[in-house]
């Protein structure tokens, strides 16, 4: 069975980093984005052992969650690609802390809006 076609660039992504490691941990970050601020909401973890899933998967995952969010950054929890639950876990709550001192780290993942689009921070510049 074939992977289902690439849709959004998460999709590309995910593929991207399942062809280039294998199966993988992803540390999942979901934020509220406001016109100044970018707000924490929620994370978790997953195991991703295959690339077919694609971004409408994701979504459904997210709106269980009860979370508000329209952006979501990934992260490898480790380059060499899967790690047990309590690695993910402390990985994510460290993930945690650094991004509550510092959002422009969304950045150093892979960080798309609600449509599964690539993003970017900036700062903005003070007048």
């Amino acid at each position: 069975m074939s992977a289902p076609p690439r849709l959004v660039d998460f999709d590309d992504w995910l593929a991207g980093v399942f062809e280039r490691t294998g199966a993988f941990t992803m540390l999942i970050v979901l934020v509220e984005i406001g016109a100044t601020s970018v707000d924490l909401a929620a994370s978790s973890y997953l195991h991703v052992i295959g690339d077919a899933t694609r971004w409408p998967d994701m979504t459904a995952l997210f709106a269980a969650s009860g979370a508000r969010w329209n952006g979501a950054a990934f992260f490898q929890a480790d380059r060499a690609g899967l790690v047990d639950d309590a690695t993910a876990g402390r990985r994510l709550a460290a993930l945690g802390r650094h991004l509550a001192k510092d959002r422009s780290l969304l950045n150093e993942g892979a960080f798309f809006n609600a449509q599964g689009l690539r993003l970017k921070l900036e700062e903005i510049a003070k007048q």
